[in-house]
């Protein structure tokens, strides 16, 4: 395909962003172009925008940036197969190397030499983009495009929440975020028998309410462990699912954690922290999962079919722009009054 397409990209070593022209990319061996349909910030956009230590670490510019998004097929590079044009897809945005030890076993999601759309190569916050054909989710079920969009953090969620039992538990949320917000109606349609969550912000706990959370505790007001021995009559929780990567959090769900219990940890704190191992981890007995990612493709298939049961991502996303408007979009995560943003490159049908 020729011609040329608008783009957000990071021109250079500081912070915003900007809207240029560029020339549409071709689709290289096994890959494909996907002209977007609905793109989505996610906190490691706002790292980028923000310019902040890590994106200097890690990001070399210029880069067209974003990487949550689905759209169609429009083009198919050299000896793609399995996918055609006009297909409607969302996309695994982790490409692993698929040789490395990891990988040959069935563990990608922790491959050694992963590379991330619109993090290592350039991204989804454009008319289109180009991504390996085997990293395609090709959709057979009906899906509302902004929910389809929102497959990278949503299986996040999912990953962190299967990872433990949850069938007949309690279990606690630190952190509502748009992902501890995806994990609490997982958790319900999983079994849960109590959904417990906390947060600092009254906003994302209103949103944690409409999402069906059974308990919304705002931290900032009331104490964690206090809140959680009322709502459980003493017990305490038998799931954490810590989305927040806060020390406070993380020891303080580890607080409310009772014996034998499971915790799934996402969220990544800014600096290294300190815990109570002993108490909070070994006396407990309890079992720790690292979860970075999602499993490819098992991860993706549990998704799609919690969804077909019914589960409704739809309150999550709060607020909708143009591709043009990635400004006001990013002021809005910074200040944390939004769910999930998304965007339209191509303009929306609506």
């Amino acid at each position: 395909m020729t011609g040329t397409m608008k783009a957000v990209a990071k021109l250079g070593p500081r912070p915003g962003a900007e809207i240029i022209e560029v020339p549409i990319p071709n689709p290289g061996p096994g890959e494909v172009l996907v002209k977007v349909k609905v793109t989505a910030i996610c906190g490691t956009d706002v790292h980028i925008y923000n310019w902040d230590q890590w994106a200097q670490s890690r990001i070399k510019p210029p880069l067209v940036f974003g990487h949550e998004f689905c759209g169609t097929v429009v083009e198919l590079g050299p000896g793609v197969k399995g996918v055609q044009e006009g297909d409607f897809v969302s996309v695994e945005t982790h490409f692993t190397c698929g040789v490395c030890r990891f990988c040959r076993t069935g563990r990608g999601h922790i491959c050694q030499d992963v590379k991330i759309v619109g993090v290592d190569r350039d991204g989804c916050f454009a008319e289109y983009v180009t991504v390996p054909a085997e990293n395609l989710w090709v959709w057979q079920t009906e899906v509302d495009p902004e929910v389809a969009a929102i497959q990278d953090p949503y299986g996040n969620a999912v990953h962190t929440a299967l990872a433990c039992d949850l069938v007949g538990k309690r279990v606690l949320i630190t952190g509502v975020g748009p992902i501890g917000l995806a994990a609490i109606p997982i958790a319900k349609k999983a079994g849960a028998l109590q959904v417990i969550c906390t947060d600092v912000s009254p906003y994302r706990l209103k949103l944690a309410e409409q999402l069906g959370v059974d308990v919304a505790i705002n931290v900032a007001e009331a104490n964690m462990c206090d809140a959680i021995n009322e709502a459980t009559d003493g017990w305490g929780v038998e799931v954490l699912l810590e989305m927040s990567g806060n020390e406070s959090a993380i020891n303080d769900g580890l607080k409310c954690l009772a014996n034998g219990g499971e915790v799934a940890l996402l969220g990544i704190p800014s600096r290294p922290i300190t815990m109570d191992l002993a108490a909070g981890v070994v006396f407990k007995g309890a079992t720790l999962h690292g979860i970075n990612g999602r499993k490819m493709f098992e991860t993706w298939y549990q998704g799609q079919a919690l969804i077909q049961s019914g589960l409704d991502l739809k309150p999550l996303i709060t607020h909708r722009f143009d591709l043009t408007q990635i400004d006001e979009g990013m002021e809005l995560m910074k200040a944390g009054q939004c769910g999930k943003i998304v965007l339209y490159p191509n303009g929306s049908d609506d």
